[in-house]
């Protein structure tokens, strides 16, 4: 069956028909034509499903690099299925899925079983396999085998690699079939392992703050090591000022060097958690408005290539005790679009936004481009910047509830997906 999308505007820097509102035609699941919509709609006939966006924005289908999926071993936190719904009603077509679970992600058996798990879901699952031997960060697991196996990259998630030696074997090997690391760079002898930055919050906490240089000096360190096997790195979930800089300076020198930001750390700074609300307890810690607004420079003018939900699910036992014991992490595969709809500065506009969600995401995973053109697959997010919606235990499609959103009217809803040849309507 042919699918006609009616008055969409077009939101794709790559297209030609970027600021315009089109028909889009699809066939088979690829762009069959993209035509400027005219003031009556298309003829519909009993071979074509008309959908009128009714002026919506419409995009390449966004693509997360950072999300824990619970299964296997944490189903009660969350399933395939349910990440894979979440996702699908922020926007997303592919989410790239950590290896902490249980048992750790970090054989092609353990690749293969997410592959084969995600076919029949809303969304691609991308996995990326473990680093080390249970992210524990002393023995290399199998990187290629799980690499031809269909891992996207490699990870320990939020564990560091502080063993300097054990972090070059790795670079040179992925650097072997052209493979990347994902690092999370914070040098655990120095950070607490409490959630909050250093400064004037966690004094007025009474708590030992996790210093900017504990991410910084790990950000140099692998930059150098990056630099010494000339091989690709990308650092995830970056939040201070400091590692902004030095990212910056890399790039400007050739290294290969990307990263990105995750959403809670644009949004909210550590002022939020003088409430003592755990849901704002996360890692890496929500730093100053300082460190904040170098974070959404760093964004326009390319030093950060793109925003990621940083998506944790986790249970009321682990969450709702007191904040020291808490539990890191918050989950957003469904509101990371909103929230930077509503929060973004004036600034940051759409064109912006879609090349840190879609373009700068498939070029990190390297994953085939997707554009608003003909011949291109139809992996498409509809998303209206207007629209209100409550975000409610009824509308929440995690298993987890560790939002500090839940219960609030919010303002930009993704409307539909468009994946696998298949429409999806949130």
């Amino acid at each position: 069956m042919k699918i006609i999308i009616h008055r969409a505007l077009v939101c794709d820097p790559q297209s030609s028909f970027n600021g315009k509102k089109c028909d889009i035609s699809i066939r088979d699941g690829v762009i069959e034509s993209v035509k400027i919509a005219g003031k009556s709609a298309p003829a519909k006939t009993a071979q074509t499903k008309l959908i009128d966006a009714k002026g919506a924005c419409i995009a390449p289908g966004f693509v997360d690099l950072r999300a824990n999926v619970g299964e296997p071993g944490y189903e009660f936190k969350e399933t395939l299925i349910s990440a894979a719904n979440a996702a699908a009603a922020g926007g997303f077509t592919s989410i790239a899925s950590l290896p902490d679970t249980k048992p750790v992600t970090q054989t092609k058996g353990d690749i293969r079983f997410i592959i084969q798990q995600s076919q029949k879901l809303p969304v691609q699952i991308l996995p990326l396999g473990a680093i080390s031997l249970n992210t524990s960060g002393k023995e290399l697991n199998e990187l290629f085998d799980m690499h031809q196996s269909g891992a996207v990259g490699f990870t320990d998630a939020n564990q560091p690699i502080m063993d300097a030696g054990l972090f070059l074997r790795a670079l040179q090997y992925v650097k072997i079939f052209d493979g990347c690391l994902f690092v999370h760079a914070q040098d655990i002898n120095i950070a607490m392992q409490n959630g909050v930055s250093e400064g004037k919050v966690s004094t007025y906490m009474g708590m030992k703050g996790i210093p900017h240089f504990a991410e910084e000096l790990m950000v140099s360190r692998d930059i150098e090591i990056a630099k010494y096997v000339n091989a690709p790195i990308h650092f995830s979930h970056i939040s201070t000022k400091g590692s902004v800089d030095l990212i910056k300076k890399a790039k400007k020198t050739g290294l290969q060097v990307t990263c990105d930001v995750a959403v809670a750390n644009l949004i909210w700074t550590d002022e939020q958690l003088a409430s003592y609300d755990v849901n704002f307890k996360l890692s890496p810690p929500l730093r100053t408005k300082t460190d904040q607004t170098a974070l959404w420079n760093g964004l326009m003018d390319g030093t950060i290539d793109c925003i990621v939900s940083d998506h944790r699910p986790e249970d009321l036992e682990h969450k709702q005790v007191e904040f020291e014991y808490a539990a890191t992490g918050m989950i957003q595969l469904q509101t990371l679009y909103t929230l930077l709809n509503m929060h973004a500065p004036k600034e940051y506009t759409l064109s912006h936004m879609i090349n840190h969600l879609c373009v700068h995401p498939r070029k990190i995973l390297k994953q085939a481009s997707v554009s608003i053109a003909s011949g291109c697959n139809a992996e498409l997010t509809l998303f209206d910047p207007l629209r209100e919606w409550e975000y409610n235990a009824s509308t929440n499609l995690s298993l987890s509830q560790n939002s500090p959103l839940l219960n609030q009217t919010l303002k930009g809803k993704v409307i539909a997906t468009f994946n696998k040849n298949h429409f999806y309507t949130h």
